[in-house]
């Protein structure tokens, strides 16, 4: 029946074969007081499709088997079949069946978080902010002058740098966590640390303890591992601790992801003692910590955070893997981001790493390098400042009804829009020319945060405020929330 537990593969997306009618039943909502029911289910199933949580050219089940796991007539099941064929979600040949599709024109979720060089719409989809062109250019020609001693070399560097590494070991250790360079693994980013932890760690089957909401591309990357996520709530007042522990001892994951520094969307900062009981929990329960500090030295009013791991006792210290990345900090264009473990570790997952990557470039890291010798992270504090204060007063003025709590770091409100329209409202908005990133693409279950919208401020104050001004004239779209209303392949006309 839909609403019951999941199967056990419905953290994963499913294709390259049929999926069962139970599988899809366990990802759908109960259909019980839905009217019309297969507008909703249908809806549903699309978003799945998008989300990555269905893949493209899965077979869908014969429409009598889905009607009985779904307790409802087969003439449902059929009207959601033909509203997905008539939406473009799905595609079927006479005595063959039915299988997943994507609407001309459509990406998936993970896909359309990057715009193109021809869009021009205001993106709201990315926290990520740029950098100063001549930063860039300082950095970029500083370390011209360094690669000529690389020349000889093979440049193949599948630890990284080590000069590199030592800068990284050396900023953890300044913020009392000794390391030595040893225990850094320079990676193409943050998601490349994260992925590289993930298929070393767990196997297919494995729980993973998943904070909801979460970054949306941690999220993808523990379903493409097919890790079974196990989640403990983020709420408006934090972290409940007392959940995560019992997640903890009674689930006993494999792995724990979390992002404790600025949190990603919510921007909470969990407290010093927080910290510790759950590593007391993850120690007892033999849990690897995955810590995201993406965000950490992203400070906006209160002092940075030390790292994660200094909370740990001697004997938890080896459980913990921290990630970081210059994304946030400098720019992720250079696509440099690093992950802190016992050397052990590192060694093994550099090995694994040779197997799809000999290492990053020579060039990228010696920029890093140079960025990272620079104090240029209190100017782009403040402009974060100043950018925060746009965003709202622009909130203020024109959605005053919005909700949110004001974070004290990180680079995005997390904003209560106080009715269930973020996914069509995420649609309309890019008819205003707005590019925005649902509630739900946050979620570790399916079907949740519709009320909510991750809003970023890493665009300058004017470009803020005129997005705010088309979020308001999005949302006052007489058909804002009837799905389906014609036959495109969206949503919302």
């Amino acid at each position: 029946m839909a609403g019951a537990e999941p199967y056990q593969g419905a953290d994963r997306a499913v294709g390259g074969r049929t999926l069962g009618a139970g599988q899809l039943a366990g990802l759908l909502p109960d259909p019980a007081g839905m009217r019309p029911a297969y507008r909703h289910l249908a809806k549903a199933i699309g978003e799945l499709v998008l989300d990555g949580r269905i893949a493209l050219h899965a077979r869908l089940p014969a429409e009598r088997e889905l009607a009985v796991a779904l307790g409802v007539s087969r003439a449902t099941v059929t009207a959601v079949y033909d509203l997905l064929r008539e939406s473009g979600y799905a595609h079927s040949r006479q005595g063959a069946g039915t299988w997943t599709a994507l609407p001309e024109g459509r990406t998936p979720n993970g896909l359309g978080r990057y715009l193109t060089p021809e869009d021009t719409a205001i993106d709201l989809a990315k926290a990520a902010p740029g950098t100063s062109e001549e930063v860039l250019r300082d950095a970029l020609a500083e370390a011209a002058g360094l690669l000529g001693a690389h020349a000889a070399t093979p440049g193949y560097h599948p630890y990284g740098l080590p000069e590199l590494r030592a800068a990284v070991a050396d900023r953890f250790t300044r913020r009392g966590l000794a390391t030595v360079p040893e225990q850094i693994l320079v990676t193409s980013g943050a998601q490349h640390a994260l992925s590289l932890a993930l298929a070393l760690l767990g196997s297919p089957g494995d729980r993973i303890m998943a904070e909801s909401p979460s970054y949306p591309n941690a999220l993808d990357a523990m379903r493409r591992a097919r890790l079974r996520t196990v989640s403990v709530p983020v709420t408006d007042t934090g972290w409940d601790t007392g959940i995560a522990v019992s997640t903890l001892r009674q689930a006993v994951p494999r792995l724990a992801y979390l992002i404790p520094d600025f949190h990603n969307p919510t921007g909470h900062l969990m407290p010093e003692e927080q910290r510790a009981r759950i590593l007391r929990a993850a120690r007892a329960s033999g849990t690897w910590l995955v810590v995201d500090e993406t965000m950490s030295e992203l400070a906006l009013d209160v002092p940075q955070p030390p790292p994660f791991a200094t909370h740990a006792a001697p004997d938890a210290a080896g459980q913990v893997i921290t990630i970081g990345s210059m994304s946030k900090t400098h720019w992720g264009g250079l696509r440099i981001g690093w992950l802190r473990a016992p050397s052990r570790l590192v060694t093994e997952l550099a090995g694994q790493r040779v197997a799809t990557d000999m290492g990053g470039a020579v060039l990228d890291q010696l920029v890093a390098l140079c960025l990272l010798s620079r104090d240029t992270l209190p100017a782009r504090l403040g402009r974060l400042r100043t950018q925060r204060a746009a965003l709202t007063a622009a909130l203020a003025e024109h959605l005053p009804h919005w909700t949110y709590r004001l974070p004290s770091g990180g680079l995005s409100l997390w904003v209560d829009l106080n009715e269930p329209v973020s996914s069509p409202l995420a649609e309309r908005a890019l008819a205003y020319g707005v590019r925005l990133e649902g509630g739900s693409s946050f979620a570790t279950d399916p079907g949740v945060f519709e009320q909510r919208l991750r809003i970023p401020f890493v665009l300058p104050p004017a470009t803020l405020r005129e997005a705010v001004t088309r979020l308001a004239a999005a949302l006052a779209s007489p058909d804002l929330t009837a799905p389906y209303a014609s036959s495109r392949p969206h949503w919302v006309a």
